[in-house]
């Protein structure tokens, strides 16, 4: 029963040290990289509009004419609001009059996201359950054998 509780030996070794460092501090700088990457990149594209090519919807108010739908394959292609989430609403501006098109998030898309996410949180439960099932039979097993060795040896 001890033994349960302790670190093993192994984890305590230098080499397995500075190998953890290494493999937390590459998986720190990728999550932190590719963080500080999307937020020099939307700070360059901020400076790069000028006021006049902003869209009409960022610098007043707007309504909603026509409700967030998908858009078309060559949509997606050729207008820069259905390229980040693939739907498309079309607003009105209150001061300029202008219609124009804003990116929107879908709610049929958000709960299809959500349940995609379910399902493989049910699958990883699934996965480490089987494994910690399988893994505590093998202890268990291992402690049987030990007992029975030490009540044969007697």
């Amino acid at each position: 029963m001890e033994g349960d509780c302790r670190i093993p030996v192994a984890c305590c070794r230098p080499r397995v040290l500075v190998l953890h460092a290494l493999f937390w501090g590459l998986v720190s700088l990728r999550v932190f990289g590719s963080a500080l990457l999307n937020e020099e990149k939307s700070i360059g594209t901020v400076t790069a509009v000028k006021p006049e090519a902003a869209p009409c919807w960022l610098l007043e108010e707007f309504v909603v004419t026509e409700a967030c739908v998908r858009c078309s394959d060559f949509n997606t292609k050729s207008q820069l609001a259905c390229r980040l989430t693939g739907y498309v609403e079309r607003v009105n501006c209150s001061q300029s009059s202008r219609e124009e098109y804003k990116s929107c998030r879908s709610v049929l898309m958000e709960e299809h996201l959500f349940w995609k996410f379910e399902a493989a949180m049910l699958a990883l439960t699934t996965l480490f359950t089987v494994l910690v099932v399988i893994r505590q039979r093998r202890l268990d097993r291992l402690a049987s054998e030990k007992v029975r060795r030490q009540i044969e040896s007697i």
